[in-house]
């Protein structure tokens, strides 16, 4: 073999060589940008995640604070009516002996205090009819408070329309019960 054949051969084997080299560090350049841009998307997605979860604590942590102020407002109201209760209870009670003693003593007694007995009942039978007009207007605050539930329970918007959850009314809001 010629001096020139193996300088020949010398630059072609340095020619791949280096042909080599600069392929394998332009597919490892190629590489590292895959890797940079997977680590960018997989950031991306990390700080999309964590903001829907902060999203998500958000809207739990409403939903638990009105669920906590409506469970607070009912057992006010529920202590309240067992006072209330308590009282109806007693007064009850009295009313009941009352009339008892006054069945045994209206048995010996005048007309003239039959007559007074019937119309002390009449004025009595007033004050029911107005207790009753008094439970009217419980039955109302009652229907005030199921309105109150109502309106504390968790709603969704639907889907298709979004950002107008706060413009629905009630009746076009989906319900988690």
């Amino acid at each position: 073999m010629s001096v020139r054949a193996i300088t020949h051969l010398a630059a072609a084997g340095l020619a791949a060589f280096l042909a080599w080299s600069y392929q394998g560090a332009r597919l490892g350049a190629d590489l590292a940008e895959a890797r940079a841009d997977a680590v960018g998307e997989k950031l991306a997605v990390s700080t999309a995640q964590r903001a829907a979860d902060a999203r998500v604590r958000r809207a739990e942590q409403t939903i638990n604070t009105n669920y906590q102020e409506a469970l607070n407002a009912a057992r006010t109201r529920e202590a309240l009516l067992r006072r209330d209760f308590d009282q109806l209870r007693a007064v009850s009670d009295s009313l009941r002996e009352q009339s008892a003693d006054a069945a045994r003593r209206l048995a010996s007694a005048s007309p003239a205090a039959v007559l007074e007995y019937a119309t002390a009942v009449n004025a009595v039978y007033d004050d029911c009819r107005a207790a009753y007009g008094d439970l009217a207007a419980k039955a109302a605050g009652h229907a005030a408070d199921v309105q109150t539930y109502r309106d504390a329970w968790p709603l969704i918007a639907i889907p298709s329309l979004p950002g107008a959850a706060s413009a629905l009314p009630h009746s076009e809001m989906l319900s988690l019960d």
